[in-house]
């Protein structure tokens, strides 16, 4: 098979897989984190939109070029923005297996450990990462997937050792997310530390190791925070490691162990630079887990907690799952094809079976320009066609985590203003403490939701502007309801 031909038979696989993960995996444009990234892009296409409470997304969208890159490229092609999110997110997700086939094409010199790398980090997109509150890649759009392809090439080149390009891809990563390109730059550098430690003299070599242990320490400090940060901090157990359950620490320490395998495995067989990778992904994993305790434990730096420094959990499980599948591949699958289904058929089978537990009410690919099946979203839809662009709404704060809510934001879809929720809101709040006062205020002011009266709606009204509510069935006497369904009704404050 002459080059060319091989590398179209690559790219043809990938493209395969890539759409192999979307229906595994799914596809959900407006859920999750997209209530935080996606309305700075609508704003940027339409900016008489949500003129109240922008703070709780351009807080997040001034710190990144994600919205801009998007906004222009549906200016440019005219591209309707739902059709461009999900190019993007096939095109980040695609790039992201061609990293993986980069980084693994370095570390094995075999095809079938190669390919069964790939498909093991394919079929295992959106497993948690330990308890981060992270997947591999989001099943949608937002900074974290093009950050996460970035990533991937930046530590290949740096294996490379052109380390122009991997600059080149670190700063990509670092244009669209303000925080995940600095877990592959500090491990890129010590990747490069540990090299010269290992060509320089012996005594030389005591100077090197130290840099390349206190380089990620290098933490601006956080400010003081008060009440209204507390309680936003409370509602993300996974910023503080002392809250993690056991089975998420064991999340932090099990990657040493197979590092350590891997590397003795790496060894005996003469690749260097898989061993190499392996003994630095072990230094980068227990430096940042030293890191965690100091901002973590001692109460005076428990506000650098926000800055989430085990998140660099993110790239080690990536490369980890990419050398599991790659060692299985080599030694266990080798060519015997019913070793493969039999495989990777169970994991495919398995996540798709816990993505459809997380969004029982919607479509496992919601395809753009379709009808969303769950009625929240249908609620949302009706809203974003049916109401002023100056409206502002008041919902259940607890809105995304309501069964069968499927945690769809209502500010990305319905393209309006709301109150402060707890749920996405409060993640901006972690981030940004100068803000919480103002979103703990909104918060109580709509609590206790369920205990809400005409009355209640009207003070919403008076003191913030919310002149339409969303509401469960059956609803709240008094309101004026324009839209209902089996789940909720629209319905105008008076």
């Amino acid at each position: 098979m002459n080059p060319p031909r091989t590398e179209r038979y690559k790219l043809a696989l990938l493209l395969l897989l890539t759409f192999g993960a979307l229906l595994v995996h799914g596809y959900h444009p407006f859920s999750e984190d997209a209530e935080i990234y996606l309305p700075g892009i609508e704003k940027l296409l339409h900016p008489s939109l949500f003129p109240v409470d922008q703070v709780f997304f351009k807080s997040h969208a001034s710190m990144t070029l994600f919205p801009n890159f998007v906004a222009w490229f549906v200016r440019l092609t005219h591209i309707p923005l739902e059709f461009t999110l999900f190019l993007w997110y096939l095109g980040a997700t695609f790039l992201f297996l061609l990293g993986c086939w980069d980084l693994a094409s370095l570390c094995f010199p075999s095809a079938r450990a190669r390919w069964a790398g790939v498909m093991m980090v394919a079929g295992l997109l959106t497993i948690p990462v330990a308890g981060t509150a992270l997947y591999i890649m989001d099943p949608y759009l937002n900074p974290r997937n093009l950050a996460a392809f970035a990533a991937i090439f930046a530590i290949a080149r740096t294996v490379e050792g052109k380390y122009v390009r991997a600059l080149l891809w670190l700063a990509f990563a670092a244009s669209v997310h303000p925080l995940m390109w600095t877990y592959p730059f500090s491990f890129c550098l010590l990747f490069v530390l540990m090299q010269k430690y290992e060509e320089r003299p012996a005594p030389k070599k005591q100077s090197a190791l130290t840099v390349a242990c206190v380089l990620p320490l290098a933490i601006p400090l956080a400010p003081h925070t008060g009440p209204a940060y507390d309680q936003a901090a409370k509602l993300h157990g996974y910023l503080y490691i002392q809250k993690w359950a056991w089975y998420e620490w064991l999340g932090i320490f099990a990657p040493i162990f197979l590092f350590w395998w891997f590397a003795r495995i790496a060894h005996r067989r003469g690749w260097k630079i898989t061993e190499r990778l392996c003994r630095a992904f072990i230094l980068y994993d227990l430096i940042y887990f030293v890191i965690a305790l100091i901002v973590d434990l001692p109460a005076r730096f428990e506000a650098l907690a926000r800055l989430q420094p085990l998140r660099n959990l993110h790239v080690l499980y990536i490369v980890m799952f990419l050398m599991i599948g790659g060692l299985l591949g080599e030694y266990l699958l080798k060519n015997r094809a019913w070793l493969w289904i039999a495989l990777f058929l169970p994991l495919a089978a398995g996540m798709f079976f816990v993505q459809r537990g997380l969004y029982p009410a919607s479509a496992q690919v919601e395809w753009p320009g379709t009808q969303p099946r769950n009625p929240w979203a249908q609620a949302f839809l009706w809203a974003q066609h049916n109401t002023p662009q100056d409206a502002v709404f008041t919902l259940d704060p607890q809105y995304m985590v309501i069964p069968g809510e499927d945690e769809i934001g209502f500010r990305c879809l319905a393209r309006r203003s709301r109150l402060a929720d707890a749920i996405k809101d409060n993640g901006v709040v972690s981030m940004f403490p100068l803000i919480a006062d103002e979103w703990w205020a909104q918060v109580q002011a709509q609590s206790p939701w369920k205990n809400l009266r005409l009355s209640d709606f009207e003070r919403l009204k008076q003191k913030y502007g919310a002149d339409w509510a969303i509401v469960q069935q059956p609803g709240i006497s008094g309101l004026d309801c324009k839209f209902q369904n089996s789940a909720v009704q629209v319905c105008r404050i008076p």
